[in-house]
């Protein structure tokens, strides 16, 4: 029962973009088309879960024993920027269309505040191994949802006839606001 709480508030009621505010970035780069959003959550889920368990692992094991917590941050922040690398090799050798596509953001997971985010959120949440795992798993899932639906409705947006003042920026972030809004709908749930 544990397990579908977690699931159930890191997709939609804790929503790490619409309610936590993490990983703007790539929410509001990559949104402009539904393909290269479903990319870039892909990546973000590779990323999200093996650094949950490579962060939770060295926190356990390395900095806790050793008491050098105080390095957190900077270590968590290496681990995750040589997973990004490693994400980088990979996808340019398997999917050559989808590593064109990403483009710049593809190193801008390094910096994707979300994931450092959850690395860390794990920790002070004080999950274990496989509590972390859902969480992240699961904290990636409601970041792709909310990507893939804000990408949709962008791409709609393109479509209508805005007035000028409006078209593009401004638009996109009144969407997301109401995105977010519709997200807090599910607040009593859990």
């Amino acid at each position: 029962m544990e397990f579908i709480i977690i699931i159930i508030s890191a997709i939609f009621v804790n929503n790490v973009v619409l309610a936590q505010f993490l990983g703007i970035c790539p929410f509001l780069g990559v949104s402009k088309k539904v393909s290269t959003a479903v990319g870039m959550s892909s990546a973000v889920t590779f990323v999200m879960i093996l650094a949950t368990i490579v962060t939770y692992l060295i926190q356990k094991n390395i900095l806790d024993p050793f008491g050098i917590g105080f390095m957190q941050t900077i270590t968590f922040i290496l681990v995750i920027a040589a997973l990004v690398q490693l994400v980088e090799i990979i996808l340019k050798k398997v999917s050559p269309a989808l590593y064109q596509a990403l483009g710049v953001f593809l190193p801008l997971i390094t910096t994707n505040c979300a994931i450092l985010g959850v690395a860390i959120l794990t920790i002070q949440k004080n999950y274990d191994l496989m509590e972390a795992v859902v969480f992240s798993g699961s904290t990636a899932i409601g970041f792709g949802l909310a990507l893939v639906i804000f990408a949709g409705l962008r791409e709609h947006l393109d479509m209508v006839d805005l007035p000028k003042g409006i078209k593009g920026t401004p638009a996109a972030l009144i969407v997301a606001g109401l995105l977010a809004m519709a997200f807090m709908g599910f607040s009593g749930i859990v």
